[in-house]
């Protein structure tokens, strides 16, 4: 498992993907993602302490990840991501949670004292299709909601039963309200969510310009930002 790398191109960063506890929610149809986590807080300490120690701070700015929110981070790994912050003097951080904290956010920015840029996986902004196929829990109803909390959705894309209008729909509300965004291009897990060829295919050719647009970040494969298995 690779868990750290060095992203060069758009939004150069370090990032990190260190290991947790379980996901608050884990119910995520389309999600296996959540395998990579632990009960056992030494294990996870010493995990990310490893981890975490091949961060040098050159970019200034560090991204963490893990198998669901930042909130689920030991308090142990997030004191030492602060002492990296200033041994390192880190400008801005780049964290992901979930929908049900998002009232908690400001906790994350108060303890940390510099910017930080949060994430959401949103997948679709398509409502019906993210909680009755996605079982994303997570019940905005709109973009504009999201953006008063979040800063960076993630989309979804490539999945059957999503349609070419579902996509440009949530492509032209991410453009429209947030600075930044990434887009997956779904692969096959474990789970019984499966691409859909052609519509990839479909996509592919249609928001090749996204390779450009220095605001959104591709992921073709879900390793591209060089971490994970």
């Amino acid at each position: 498992m690779q868990r750290y790398n060095k992203i060069t191109e758009k939004n150069p960063r370090e990032i990190v993907l260190l290991k947790a506890f379980p996901c608050v929610w884990g119910k995520c149809r389309f999600c296996d993602y959540t395998l990579d986590n632990s009960t056992d807080p030494k294990e996870i300490d010493s995990l990310n302490r490893d981890v975490l120690s091949h961060v040098t701070g050159e970019l200034g700015v560090l991204e963490v990840i893990n198998s669901g929110s930042c909130f689920e981070l030991p308090k142990e790994t997030l004191q030492k991501i602060k002492e990296i912050v200033q041994e390192k003097q880190i400008q801005r951080l780049f964290f992901e949670s979930h929908w049900i904290y998002r009232n908690r956010l400001n906790e994350m920015r108060k303890f940390f004292q510099i910017p930080i840029t949060f994430k959401i996986g949103v997948e679709t902004f398509d409502y019906t299709f993210r909680e009755d196929v996605l079982r994303k829990h997570a019940d905005f109803q709109t973009a504009q909601e999201v953006a008063q909390y979040f800063d960076s959705p993630c989309l979804l894309v490539g999945i059957k039963g999503q349609t070419k209008e579902m996509i440009a729909n949530d492509i032209r509300l991410l453009k429209q309200y947030f600075s930044l965004g990434t887009i997956n291009v779904y692969t096959n897990n474990t789970t019984d969510i499966v691409r859909d060829e052609a519509l990839i295919q479909w996509f592919l050719e249609t928001y090749d310009w996204l390779k450009e647009d220095p605001t959104i970040e591709v992921l073709y494969e879900n390793t591209d930002f060089g971490v994970g298995d």
